[in-house]
């Protein structure tokens, strides 16, 4: 009873439109005190799943990306790539994709990658001609390689939610090949798109103009270095390397480019407390959330349910993908990588697949419910600065959709893909 109390009550609470952190908090405390615990092991478990020194890490690396973001360096971002792919078929299309890839390394946030992208770049592809839908899709989904970036916050995160088994160095290592992936499909899937649509190209600026404008992005991009070498080297830990991200990031926008002002600063300063405070609350929440669903069992519950269906590993991967895929659909990325990781991690690790490999997929997974309604930050915000409705975003969605899902399946069943630069330099 206590364990149909807990999942009734999260899924009701989502059904009427209840944020997912308030969900999730809420069905936790129903069910305590339906046990007839006291109210205070929900804040006991809420506090020790925030108090933990590697959190550190997280308001470093938002803060890194909000300097960056009010600093200019995604102006400068957005000149290297038009250089470099503009004269594409699609060329803006092509310039996004490129641009989100290479901001995403530095903040490590999707949805910052779309804010900061995605008010440069889709008014001008509208301004060019180019339908806002085809606009919001590039942006948004552009932007999900960020997720699987140095910088990103949200491998930490999954990082904990597997109990600390995989260490944050072995998902940038893990990382390289999807992301680099994700990027080529998102090309073709541009392409394809403004192909079909007769979308003008425009003329190669010429060798000058890209190395110029290379040199101008290199210094913004040389956070990325600083991060993986560091990490990889041994020279820093996680929240070191967010530290001394920071610090390179302040001097930069304020030293070389010149381009940070008090306000700006403060706008960045208030922007990632907000976003440090959302993500902690949601992370000691879902700890709550994650201590329940343990002691009932639902991992081998679902385990049991999969292996009445099938004992093939590859049946039972793709099986353990719709089921994140449809939690992505209502769950926040935070709170998808920390219900999900303690239910599907042990089901997964039976059948032969490594945890790293697996953060890849939940960081994926994570993505896709970035852009798909009810939740979908990142595609809400993208239809917002786009001003186009949502219903006329999703009709034309099944191009960069069908991009990430094969992604998904080769990082699936093809385990070089995500274990290949890992075990190399490991």
């Amino acid at each position: 009873m206590a364990l149909i109390i807990l999942v009734v009550t999260f899924i009701a609470t989502l059904l009427i439109g209840m944020p997912v952190v308030f969900a999730i908090g809420l069905s936790s405390i129903a069910t305590v005190l339906y046990e007839g615990l006291p109210l205070a092991v929900v804040f006991q478990r809420m506090a020790s799943g925030m108090n933990v020194f590697a959190f550190l890490t997280i308001p470093f690396f938002i803060l890194t990306g909000e300097l960056m973001m009010y600093g200019g360096v995604a102006h400068r971002i957005i000149r290297c790539s038009k250089a470099l792919v503009g004269h594409v078929r699609g060329g803006l299309g092509m310039t996004n994709v490129v641009a989100c890839t290479m901001f995403g390394g530095i903040s490590g946030s999707p949805v910052a990658d779309v804010s900061a992208m995605g008010s440069a770049l889709i008014p001008l592809m509208k301004k060019e001609g180019i339908d806002a839908d085809y606009a919001v899709n590039v942006t948004t989904y552009s932007s999900l390689v960020g997720a699987l970036m140095p910088t990103s916050h949200n491998m930490i995160i999954y990082s904990l939610a597997a109990g600390g088994a995989v260490s944050m160095s072995s998902l940038i290592m893990a990382g390289a090949v999807p992301a680099a992936m994700l990027t080529i499909a998102n090309l073709l899937a541009a392409y394809f798109v403004a192909r079909s649509r007769g979308y003008p190209s425009s003329p190669f600026t010429g060798w000058g103009e890209v190395w110029l404008s290379l040199a101008a992005a290199l210094p913004g991009l040389f956070i990325v270095v600083i991060i993986v070498g560091g990490i990889l080297s041994g020279v820093f830990t996680a929240a070191e390397a967010g530290a001394v991200a920071v610090g390179y990031a302040l001097l930069l926008t304020t030293l070389v480019y010149r381009s940070l002002t008090w306000q700006h600063f403060l706008m960045a300063a208030a922007k990632a407390a907000k976003t440090t405070g959302i993500v902690l609350l949601l992370i000691g929440i879902s700890t709550m959330f994650g201590y329940l669903m343990s002691i009932y069992g639902i991992a081998d519950m679902v385990g049991d349910a999969l292996a009445s269906i099938s004992t093939r590993p590859w049946v039972i991967f793709i099986l353990v993908n719709i089921a994140l895929f449809l939690f992505g659909i209502f769950l926040d990325m935070a709170a998808h990588i920390l219900v999900c990781t303690p239910i599907f991690l042990p089901i997964v690790q039976h059948y032969g697949m490594d945890p790293v490999q697996f953060g890849i997929i939940v960081l994926l997974n994570s993505t896709i419910g970035l852009n798909t309604p009810p939740v979908g930050a990142a595609f809400y915000l993208g239809c917002a600065i786009g001003e186009v409705s949502v219903s006329q975003v999703v009709r034309s969605i099944w191009p960069f959709m069908l991009a990430l899902w094969v992604t998904l399946m080769i990082v699936t069943l093809v385990p070089e893909t995500s274990m290949l630069v890992h075990d190399l330099l490991k």
